[in-house]
């Protein structure tokens, strides 16, 4: 597909490139005409021949269009609204893209906003359904996305929990199609003082989930996240304060096993019996464990039980399903398929995406030398629980600011609308 000179006279039936999206799902999203005078934002013909949206009226009344995108071992399902310069948001956990809904639509005012599910997750299924899962490959599917979104130009991204290592890889590989990059609460371990005892967390999780299946494997991993590191040789400043609970993230899923919720957003970290657990901000929250990553599932519905902290296993564990109660009972059918889908991805997140991400080793000199275009945050209520302290770490040794957002590792999902208004600020 190649994009037409502005000047070019406009055929009858076709629709002029704009980076508008209308809810009648005529307008593409890449500026390209499509095939056959259709408009799905990937270039290929959707199914009967529609680009099918999610049904949500955002900002303006823009619904935001859905594509497909194939990379290499997977297909991506991401959707885009608004109009102006590119922003993508990397989800972190099993929320995916619904957990940036709410965030997505204040941005949409000013920018094109695109957000999708992560290679793996339901919507974004895996050719090889089960292929290893690596950092590197995840940035390229980012990579791929600000390709075909914003090939001209480069994007500002923003990511939480899993989806900030993400952000942070694709910012030190493709540092010319990147403006800016805010990375809220990334768990990567290696960079602490005391990352052998959290390799041996990480151990102890798979052992478990392996033998006993997901919820147990769940709580340990919740509970390991939220305990702060008391040695001495952490930065000052990183010593655990405590904290206070926390309302549910995401009431379209949690956890069903009592144990630490994090903080407002995605990431790992603050106590509280609530809902909402998973490493990054963009997942469901109910009544459990919320201060892993990788759980959260999306600002709207109602509390349902759901596994702890972290919750996405791998897929083929045993007894990961059954294990998972999920409530559907009384939500609106949006609210429900994305309980179900926030559950279904629990085994593939703790199963293979929290051993890979979390053990990632960044390039800390490399991100240093561009860490001027590098935001580093964490959650206002996470200081001193472990997805907090990389963040402060690297502005340490970058010598840059440390931002708090309001919330904790979750707080993308406890408090969306302050969330979105510092991120808009921080993205300017």
């Amino acid at each position: 597909m190649t994009t037409p000179p502005t000047d070019r006279p406009r055929r009858e039936g076709t629709t002029p490139p704009t980076s508008r999206h209308r809810a009648d799902s005529t307008t593409p999203t890449t500026g390209r005409l499509p095939v056959d005078d259709a408009t799905p934002t990937t270039g290929r013909l959707p199914v009967n021949g529609a680009t099918p949206t999610t049904g949500r009226l955002p900002v303006d009344g823009l619904a935001p269009t859905t594509g497909r995108l194939g990379v290499d071992g997977a297909t991506l399902h991401y959707e885009v609204r608004g109009s102006g310069p590119l922003v993508l948001l990397i989800p972190g956990g099993t929320g995916g893209a619904a957990s940036f809904d709410a965030v997505a639509d204040r941005l949409a005012t000013a920018y094109t906003v695109a957000s999708y599910d992560p290679r793996g997750l339901t919507r974004s299924p895996l050719d090889d359904p089960d292929a290893p899962q690596r950092v590197e490959q995840h940035a390229e599917d980012a990579y791929r996305l600000l390709d075909l979104l914003s090939p001209d130009a480069p994007a500002r991204v923003a990511g939480c929990s899993s989806g900030a290592i993400t952000a942070l890889h694709l910012l030190a590989t493709h540092p010319g199609r990147v403006q800016k990059v805010v990375a809220h609460e990334p768990p990567l371990l290696e960079v602490l003082p005391d990352a052998p005892q959290h390799r041996a967390l990480l151990i102890r999780v798979q052992d478990t989930l392996q033998r006993e299946g997901l919820m147990p494997a769940a709580a340990i991993f919740a509970a390991g996240l939220q305990a702060a590191s008391t040695s001495p040789e952490s930065p000052a400043g990183l010593q655990a304060a405590p904290t206070s609970p926390e309302p549910p993230a995401d009431p379209d899923a949690s956890h069903a096993t009592p144990t630490p919720t994090p903080a407002g957003g995605p990431r790992v970290g603050s106590a509280s019996p609530a809902p909402d657990a998973g490493v990054q901000a963009d997942h469901s929250a109910s009544s459990a464990p919320a201060s892993a990553p990788g759980a959260e599932a999306g600002p709207s519905a109602s509390p349902a039980p759901a596994p702890a902290a972290g919750a996405e296993v791998g897929r083929s564990t045993p007894s990961t399903s059954s294990a998972v109660p999920v409530e559907r009972s009384g939500l609106p059918p949006e609210a429900a398929a994305r309980v179900e889908r926030t559950m279904g991805d629990m085994p593939y997140f703790l199963g293979r995406i929290v051993p890979s991400f979390m053990g990632y080793v960044p390039d800390l000199d490399r991100l240093q030398a561009l860490s001027e275009r590098l935001v580093l945050a964490g959650g206002v209520e996470s200081r001193g629980e472990v997805p907090y302290r990389p963040a402060a770490v690297m502005a340490e040794r970058f010598g840059t600011e440390l931002v708090h957002f309001p919330g904790g590792h979750t707080g993308l999902s406890t408090h969306p609308d302050e969330f979105g208004e510092l991120l808009a600020e921080l993205l300017r």
